[in-house]
């Protein structure tokens, strides 16, 4: 019994050429494998873009639940607008802290893990999902699994 597989989800983000761009790529690099079944997730920025939507979860995961630092986060219709939704999360995700000196730099480099715990806990039913690059994803996922 081999070792067969039933789906492969390619994540890549669109970044400055554009979700058909990045399709294509992604439709290409497959039809030289023998991948029966994929499913593209491609973000307008950056995944991390859809996580700069709830800054209560923001403040929570940054270990300061109550805290009231500015983080800077964009509306909702700007977010995917964002030149570089990473460093905006990494700087906001410091800023909630509201830590300084070692602590800070300790807090700085937690990022990745925050970031896991960002994901893990997003609430797929909150503002994510009147994004048109979240609800492209939404079908896409429908599309392969009927």
């Amino acid at each position: 019994m081999g070792n067969q597989v039933d789906l492969v989800v390619v994540h890549r983000d669109a970044d400055n050429v554009g979700r058909a761009v990045r399709h294509e790529e992604i439709a290409g690099a497959l039809r030289k494998t023998d991948a029966p079944v994929w499913c593209p997730i491609i973000p307008v920025r950056m995944t991390e873009a859809w996580l700069l939507l709830d800054e209560v979860l923001i403040r929570q995961i940054a270990g300061n639940p109550r805290g009231k630092a500015a983080l800077g986060l964009p509306k909702i219709q700007e977010v995917e607008k964002v030149a570089d939704p990473k460093e905006l999360l990494r700087s906001a995700l410091i800023s909630a802290a509201e830590s300084t000196g070692r602590r800070r730099d300790r807090d700085a480099k937690r990022f990745n893990q925050q970031r896991r715990q960002l994901l893990e806990r997003l609430d797929r039913h909150g503002p994510v999902s009147k994004l048109s690059s979240w609800q492209q994803l939404l079908a896409d996922v429908d599309a392969v699994a009927t």
